[in-house]
């Protein structure tokens, strides 16, 4: 059984007008920390980047060839988005690639490298290099309608006052939002839970036998390494499906970005990417199956103090259960402008919100990988090029 939390849309609330004020900030005027006063007025801008991972930085430098004015909002204290907390053992020679953000090429890196440092030094320079308008930490809690009044802007609400907005492209990713499934008796638990997102190293388990739900990449790459220090045994709720063969974009990649494709018109919610694509055999992969650690067993049917039980109906004993269950899209902070359909989903019309064309979704659905974000950031700024031309 599981219970995912719900996403209803709640009320608008308070009318966006009453934080909204005539007051105009340059780009150029952003680059100080003065701003940063929670009782700070509202500004306006033609157009809000909300994130500055691999999707908000490609939609940043196609807005600045365009010459829009925006500024970017990012909920992270420096640069690197997301790869900021992968966890150290994920090194550059592990990752799935990395394509070059926009105007500037990688550096040769180090394969052995931990993601979470090459990676962010990767995006400061390349943040240094265009000199963006990047606020952050500044965590965005809404979007809102301004309603007629204000023709037609939007009201982005954050921590630190409110932006205007005519146009609104949000680059949050799934790192802020984690899926963790509920089953019973899991509050009940006396060992240690986490998600995959806390995860830091094998180290800390090492000999504290190891329960890891999830049937996708993280799990994999996870159960690999925990294997080399404890006992491990992986569940999932659907048998994985493994690719033969290599994966390449002439086979199985184009046909997955398709069927995401599908999904994100249609408005159905956006699944996982491996469930899109299934796994592949990659050398870790291998490793932990020579080892006789990916051997997947059905999901467990609750959660008792001391382990799991299964579904035969023995108990398992574990210290640790590790919630390898991937990620929800982090958009939560739109929930007042009610895009989701009777599907479920948001259903897309290229990267804008078919509900609310001045919201543009990147690194969302299909453009989930790097090089799909840096393609869906420079769609995302043409569009709102178009959008913000004059009648």
């Amino acid at each position: 059984m599981e219970r995912i939390p719900g996403e209803p849309f709640p009320g608008s609330g308070c009318p966006a007008s009453r934080f909204l004020h005539d007051v105009t900030v340059k780009v150029g005027d952003v680059r100080t920390d003065s701003w940063l006063r929670r009782d700070a007025p509202a500004r306006s801008v033609p157009v809000v980047v909300i994130g500055a991972g691999q999707a908000g930085l490609s939609a940043a430098y196609h807005l600045r060839r365009r010459g829009l004015d925006f500024v970017v909002l990012d909920a992270e204290d420096g640069p690197g988005g997301a790869w900021r907390h992968r966890w150290r053992s994920l090194v550059m020679a592990t990752v799935n690639g990395i394509f070059d953000l926009p105007g500037m090429p990688q550096p040769p890196v180090d394969t052995g490298e931990p993601a979470a440092d090459a990676v962010p030094r990767y995006f400061a320079a390349y943040e240094r290099e265009f000199q963006f308008p990047i606020l952050r930490p500044v965590r965005v809690h809404a979007v809102r309608d301004a309603g007629d009044q204000r023709g037609g802007e939007l009201v982005v609400e954050t921590g630190h006052g409110s932006w205007a907005a005519r146009a609104v492209i949000n680059a949050t990713g799934t790192w802020g939002a984690p899926n963790l499934p509920w089953y019973p008796g899991i509050e009940t638990f006396t060992g240690r839970q986490l998600h995959v997102a806390q995860y830091v190293s094998a180290a800390e388990f090492a000999g504290r036998p190891v329960v890891v739900v999830g049937g996708g990449i993280s799990a994999v790459q996870l159960i690999e390494e925990l294997s080399l220090v404890t006992t491990t045994t992986w569940v999932t709720r659907r048998e994985p499906v493994w690719i033969e063969g290599e994966f390449t974009p002439e086979t199985a990649g184009r046909a997955s970005v398709a069927r995401v494709e599908a999904d994100a018109r249609a408005g159905r919610p956006i699944g996982s990417i491996v469930s899109y694509t299934g796994l592949g055999w990659t050398p870790y992969a291998r490793a932990a199956a020579g080892r006789g650690a990916l051997v997947r067993h059905p999901m467990f049917t609750a959660v008792e103090p001391g382990g799991v039980r299964m579904a035969d109906g023995s108990f398992h004993p574990a210290d640790v259960i590790l919630w390898a269950t991937g990620f929800r899209q982090d958009v939560g902070h739109l929930a007042p402008l009610r895009l989701r359909g009777e599907l479920g989903g948001i259903a897309m019309d290229g990267t804008a919100a078919a509900a609310d064309r001045r919201i543009h979704l990147i690194g969302y659905g299909p453009s989930q990988s790097t090089v799909g974000a840096n393609r869906a950031g420079r769609a995302a700024a043409t569009a709102v090029g178009k959008l913000l031309q004059p009648a």
